[in-house]
């Protein structure tokens, strides 16, 4: 039973390589479990299971439960974006005999650990007509694939010079896309665009309104001998959403509202109509409350506020050849367990919603009583730096919230590492939470 759960969660994130590839698979998988479109229902009863999918980048999934859906709600929250290189809105250029696709980077990445490997393209172009094509390029099943790249050794003494963060620009992180043609200016863009308009139907204009996402080209796979990791892209955050949303599916709990948020955007600040320092979960909420005939702003607040939350974002595993950045005491670990943090933030806390006490013990009673395998961290040593996640967002409702999440070594690079064990935990640990 574990095993497939890491097969179907390497699955997953092998084929869902962009925010919109992973709505299309949540809301297939909620369907197939019982939940229906809540644009599609004009009420909702005790047992209902429901979905919101917001512009095809984010979902919402609710099952209504017997109390009153003002004393609160037990709510995951995962985001399903993650970083990458996106295409410029004017992207296709030639130069000197070669043919680029410009880019500017989503999130933030080592901008050199992205050249030299097989890249491939995923995303939506859509024409001015309305009509929406579906684009994946350069993917293993193709026989070609993209890449940037990277000044040999011989004649990169000025470059070696630099620091990492100056080794490429911003700039210059452009896709080898084709060759020129000799005696011809442009003829190589010019034969790029005759087979993306054989091929897809695409105009050079329609570029102005597509959304195109650079992702490393290969499939997630175990890691070593033993088959006790999984590596892979887009591990953040995609391991706590399919492993919420499996736990969501499978949760046993008929007297509370349950809630599973998979957002968009958390990577660049979780701003936008689909990120959650928008009104998504209100959103979302507004549309269950009218359906249930308390579409009030009292019982909006009071549901909100009388919530309880799992902030289910990863953390940074400890790395044991870069010891000396991390506080080993308090350091989540590979096969340690789903990590609970307090606090995020940076330095000083800053960006933090800070669970409280109470509410700690109340995660770790419910942990204990399920068996559930959990370790408390934090991201690394207080001075060294930091990160967010979408606690705070969820916070200013005054529902209480806790970070959760897994371990993950070579976070935000495009192949991260995560721990096998720790995947069946984070599942075993959010089914235990929304039994709470």
């Amino acid at each position: 039973m574990e095993e497939k759960l890491i097969e179907r969660y390497i699955s997953f994130i092998s084929e869902n390589k962009t925010e919109r590839e992973c709505t299309k698979s949540i809301v297939r998988i909620a369907k197939e479990n019982g939940f229906e479109d809540i644009n599609t229902l004009d009420k909702l009863e005790s047992g209902d299971k429901c979905y919101m999918n917001v512009l095809g980048k984010a979902v919402v999934l609710f099952r209504i439960g017997e109390k009153d859906i003002s004393e609160g709600m037990n709510i995951l929250g995962a985001h399903i974006d993650s970083p990458r290189l996106d295409l410029k809105m004017r992207p296709l250029y030639e130069k000197n005999g070669i043919v680029y696709l410009n880019t500017h980077y989503y999130g933030g990445i080592k901008k050199y650990q992205w050249l030299t490997g097989m890249l491939a393209i995923h995303g939506v172009v859509v024409r001015k007509d309305g009509t929406k094509v579906e684009v994946t390029m350069g993917e293993e099943s193709d026989d070609y694939t993209f890449a940037i790249s990277d000044i040999l050794p011989h004649i990169a003494q000025e470059q070696m010079k630099k620091s990492a963060s100056e080794i490429v620009s911003g700039e210059d992180l452009d896709l080898v896309t084709a060759l020129g043609k000799e005696g011809k200016d442009d003829g190589g863009k010019c034969a790029v665009l005759e087979y993306l308009e054989k091929k897809y139907g695409i105009k050079e204009d329609d570029f102005l309104s597509a959304e195109l996402e650079v992702v490393p080209a290969a499939r997630a796979k175990y890691l070593g001998m033993l088959k006790d990791m999984v590596i892979g892209y887009g591990q953040d955050d995609r391991v706590c959403a399919f492993t919420s949303l499996e736990a969501f599916i499978e949760s046993e709990n008929e007297e509370k509202t349950l809630v599973t948020i998979l957002a968009d955007k958390e990577e660049i600040g979780s701003d936008g109509a689909s990120g959650m320092n928008g009104l998504l979960l209100e959103n979302a909420l507004w549309e269950v409350l009218e359906r249930l005939g308390k579409a009030d702003g009292v019982t909006l607040h009071r549901a909100l506020r009388n919530s309880y939350m799992l902030s289910s974002d990863v953390n940074s595993a400890l790395d044991p050849l870069n010891i000396s950045l991390y506080d080993e005491m308090n350091s989540s670990k590979l096969s340690g367990g789903i990590v609970f943090n307090k606090y995020t933030g940076s330095r000083g806390k800053a960006g933090a919603s800070d669970a409280n006490a109470e509410f700690i013990a109340l995660v770790r009673k419910a942990m204990d009583e399920n068996g559930v395998k959990f370790q408390m961290a934090e991201l690394a040593k207080v001075d060294i730096g930091g990160g967010g996640t979408i606690a705070k967002y969820a916070s200013r409702y005054g529902m209480e919230v806790l970070d959760a999440g897994i371990a993950v070594l070579s976070m935000h690079a495009p192949y991260e590492i995560t721990s096998t064990e720790d995947i069946i935990s984070a599942k075993k640990a959010y089914k235990a939470f929304l039994s709470i």
